[in-house]
């Protein structure tokens, strides 16, 4: 057993406590482990002898609320339940900071494999990659197809005005993480400037997942070309569908390796282009990619900004 005080941030007496008020039995001993984490939320695997949980809470010294909301990213997952998209069962909700300190929702644990190394994906062959790719590319479009009126997310975001929001949010986070006389200030405010000035009318309105790329889903084991699960919907919102699949393009471009201090699975050359995920992601959803230089210009936009943060 991993035990209580190694686990910063997961009190399993507590959690265990809580599970019972749910009603959710024990078969052994509650036990867990620390999956992934840090400015991003914390990700727990919590398991008994015969079943695994995911724990996902804020971090433990969060920079904003809006970015760690527990019930906002719980509430897409359990919305999705019945629909083409793949994701966990929703287990709760909790918002009683009394129990592990902040809020903290639980899942359904996918087994399965995550993608995120470059010596991953060489380990499967070109036809696998590029089912693999193709059903990737059919998960975004399902999501995207879902209609939140639907889906009890009306009321998840804000219908129209979605492209304005954003480069408006990423003009202030440049705000709060620039330097002082910092050398890209200019480079930074003249693509700002210029996502002002070319702001297109919004393609559409969909359930976006706003960080959709290979190691944000869970493959299964055996047959990478299935998607098993989306994870992370941390900044999903009702926005245009363009932009997700920009951010997803945007994602292949090998300079990000100098940002993420490794070879990712996302820039494998192994991988089809960019401009062939953008034309692939055209032709499944039957949307035409209008004004596709402002949407990649803002998913690097917004991409540099997280990088000098």
């Amino acid at each position: 057993m991993t035990s209580v005080d190694r686990l910063d941030g997961l009190d399993l007496a507590s959690l265990d406590r809580y599970l019972r008020s749910l009603g959710i039995g024990r078969d052994g001993e509650l036990r867990g482990e620390f999956i992934s984490g840090g400015r991003s939320n914390l990700t727990f695997r919590v398991y008994d002898d015969a079943t695994s949980w995911l724990v996902r809470r804020p971090p433990l010294h969060g920079l904003t609320p809006s970015a760690h909301d527990m019930a906002r990213e719980f509430k897409v997952v359990a919305a999705l339940q019945d629909t083409p998209v793949p994701v966990a069962r929703a287990i709760a909700l909790c918002e009683d900071d009394s129990v592990l300190g902040a809020p903290f929702q639980i899942v359904e644990f996918v087994a399965g494999q995550v993608v995120r190394r470059r010596a991953q994906l060489e380990a499967f062959n070109h036809t696998v990659i590029d089912a693999c790719v193709d059903s990737l590319i059919r998960v975004l479009v399902d999501l995207h197809s879902v209609d939140p009126n639907a889906v009890g997310l009306a009321d998840f975001g804000k219908p129209s005005g979605y492209l304005e929001r954003q480069v408006r949010r990423w003009g202030s986070q440049w705000e709060l993480v620039r330097l002082p006389d910092d050398h890209r200030d200019a480079d930074v405010e003249r693509l700002h400037s210029g996502l002002r000035q070319s702001i297109p009318q919004q393609s559409r309105t969909s359930i976006v997942h706003g960080d959709y790329r290979i190691d944000n889903t869970i493959l299964d084991a055996d047959d990478p070309t299935k998607v098993r699960a989306v994870v992370d919907w941390e900044l999903s919102t009702l926005g245009d569908p363009l932009s997700d699949a920009a951010l997803m393009c945007v994602y292949r471009d090998p300079a990000l390796d100098l940002i993420v201090n490794a070879q990712a699975a996302w820039t494998s050359p192994l991988l089809p282009t960019a401009d062939e995920l953008a034309d692939r992601y055209s032709l499944v959803a039957g949307l035409p990619l209008a004004h596709w230089e402002f949407y990649m210009a803002l998913a690097y936009f917004k991409l540099a900004i997280i990088a000098a943060g």
